[in-house]
């Protein structure tokens, strides 16, 4: 069943390039035909010199078999074109789809699925299927021709002759299924192996500041020895199945040649065969070793495939949680206002019995500035990410200017929503690009007053390149508060009506804070914010202030109501004061 499924998944792969792939198979065919005729005319020519030896006879062989071996030579090349183009188009194709596909999921599956394994079913195993449906489908047509078209022939000219040499070939197809699974597993295990050494050097690579830290470099290089062993060890494995397998089945395809030949030996010195006949049969047996032998290849080429289609469609069959339902509102930008309201809102992580977020409930007034205050692990970031709906939270619980999140198509939701997380990430090109990545043709002006707005402008006309300052992968080169701002930068150059930063200010000092916050929530046409920080004296600046405690929110008001309540944020603000003193 599975290998049926695996094959269904395959013609899947080519039917969008089943013009070229019949190209090439029909062109293999003309050779194969032409590979079986130029024995015939050795067979007739070396009867007729038997008899009467003519140099013109001997020519007229030389000129055919060099024509018809460089119409072989021009057709196999069109057909290799072809075919290994199609599998070079079917590698084009699969990357698009698992790029395209990968950018259709929710953050939760990338948690779950580190990026090495990612890049490494993406490059390594879409390799592996160029290979079988190049290489693997231009040997399996090509044997199978050979075998077609050289057969009939052969018994035509002997029929007891090509039974006794074939008499070998259900030994090399038992030898083959036995073999089969066994080569499977192994090369499964090869590429699992090659995965952990992919996502070990991936993880190494983005954390070496903190591998240099902790001088944890000899453990690292003992990690990486490991897992390189653990693959040194599943590719010895399996070279040791194929060095047993492929030698067997070179070995019994020779000895058809060998039956031939004492057969045939003495056939002629008893006159029932003749000369010709005899080289004939002699030259199509040698015709049916390379690809037989080739076959070996050919399951190896075929496992790697085998393996592969199922690494790769586990990624393509995961079905995004977060989509579009199909009767999607529409909500143009310039139609938001900005209110969002949450309803008995509650969320549990799966494999998780303990809530993230329970009963929520609130209201922001359209522009409004909100402060979200609480312990780590209040469920402060869940409700962060709710809004924008990288969490897959339930119908009716979470609504923008009144409108349910779920039944907002994706696009207009998040170009509502301008989010910036905890994790400041920045690609590795300029500051100038990182901030207008949301909006990538906006002008330098635009670029500068976000940055002013963000209050990083100052630092970045510092820099020897200013805004062409490259920032290294995830923004290395800047300092954590740079970092911050510069993808608050990011997110206030996008025209979104709702803004809500997750403890982004954690790395800038109070009075920064205060500043930005200001700039947040002034002009003419404010924003709703909605903030989470643990940044106190920051929150107070706020018009209302949640405090959120074991995933619910048990405090609501300004910094002067909650001041006069006994509670949590007055013991929080308490412990801000001491804080304050202390430094």
């Amino acid at each position: 069943m599975a290998k049926s499924r695996r094959l269904a998944k395959l013609l899947a792969y080519l039917r969008p390039h089943w013009r070229e792939a019949t190209f090439g198979i029909i062109a293999l065919l003309i050779v194969n035909g032409l590979g079986v005729s130029i024995p015939l005319l050795i067979r007739s020519a070396v009867d007729r010199l038997s008899v009467e030896f003519s140099f013109n006879q001997v020519r007229n062989l030389v000129i055919q078999i060099i024509l018809f071996s460089s119409a072989m030579w021009l057709i196999r090349m069109a057909s290799r074109v072809w075919l290994f183009g199609v599998g070079r188009q079917v590698e084009f194709d699969l990357k698009q789809r698992i790029f395209e596909h990968l950018l259709k999921l929710e953050p939760s599956y990338f948690a779950t699925n580190t990026a090495g394994d990612l890049i490494s079913r993406a490059t390594s195993d879409v390799d592996n299927i160029r290979r079988l449906l190049g290489f693997a489908v231009l040997s399996l047509a090509n044997t199978l021709f050979a075998y077609v078209l050289t057969l009939p022939v052969m018994l035509m000219l002997s029929v007891d002759l090509t039974l006794a040499s074939l008499a070998v070939y259900p030994f090399m197809f038992l030898l083959v299924h036995l073999f089969s699974e066994r080569l499977r597993t192994e090369q499964f295990a090869v590429q699992e192996r090659l995965s952990d050494i992919s996502e070990l050097i991936q993880e190494d690579v983005s954390g070496i500041a903190l591998i240099k830290i902790y001088s944890q470099e000899e453990n690292e290089r003992h990690a990486f020895a490991s897992k390189n062993q653990q693959l040194l060890q599943a590719n010895l494995k399996l070279a040791k199945s194929r060095n047993t397998l492929f030698p067997l089945i070179g070995g019994l395809a020779t000895v058809s040649s060998f039956i031939i030949i004492w057969l045939g030996a003495t056939r002629i010195a008893n006159g029932s065969l003749a000369i010709g006949d005899f080289v004939a049969l002699l030259l199509y047996v040698e015709r049916l070793v390379f690809p037989t032998a080739l076959l070996g290849f050919t399951i190896t080429a075929y496992q790697r495939g085998e393996v592969s289609i199922d690494r790769i469609e586990a990624i393509l069959t995961v079905t995004p949680t977060i989509k579009d339902k199909r009767d999607a509102i529409h909500l143009p930008p310039e139609q938001v206002k900005g209110e969002l309201t949450a309803r008995n809102l509650s969320y549990t992580y799966p494999g998780s019995t303990t809530p993230a977020l329970q009963d929520v409930n609130f209201t922001i007034a359209p522009g409004e500035t909100v402060a979200i205050v609480g312990a780590i692990g209040s469920g402060k970031s869940t409700l962060a990410n709710a809004v924008p709906r990288l969490l897959d939270i339930e119908a009716r619980q979470l609504f923008l200017d009144g409108v349910d999140i779920t039944k907002i198509a994706l696009a207009d939701l998040r170009s509502a929503i301008a989010y910036v997380p905890q994790d400041s990430f920045l690609f590795s090109t300029t500051i100038k690009n990182n901030i207008r990545y949301g909006d990538p043709i906006s002008e330098q002006q635009e670029v500068e007053y976000a940055a002013k707005m963000a209050q990083v402008h100052p630092e970045i006309i510092n820099f020897p390149q200013q805004y062409e300052t490259i920032v290294g992968e995830r923004g290395i080169t800047l300092s954590g508060g740079q970092r911050q701002r510069t993808a608050l930068a990011r997110a206030m150059l996008v025209n979104a009506q709702v803004l809500i930063l997750d403890d982004t200010l954690s790395s800038v000092d109070n009075q920064t804070a205060t500043a930005i916050l200001k700039n947040l929530s002034g002009g003419t046409r404010r924003k709703t914010v909605v903030f989470i920080t643990h940044q106190l004296s920051a929150a107070a600046t706020a018009d209302r202030i949640f405090v959120m405690d074991k995933g619910k929110i048990v405090q609501i008001g300004t910094q002067i109501e909650l001041l006069q309540q006994s509670g949590l944020y007055r013991t929080l603000w308490s412990q801000h004061q001491v804080e304050e003193l202390l430094h």
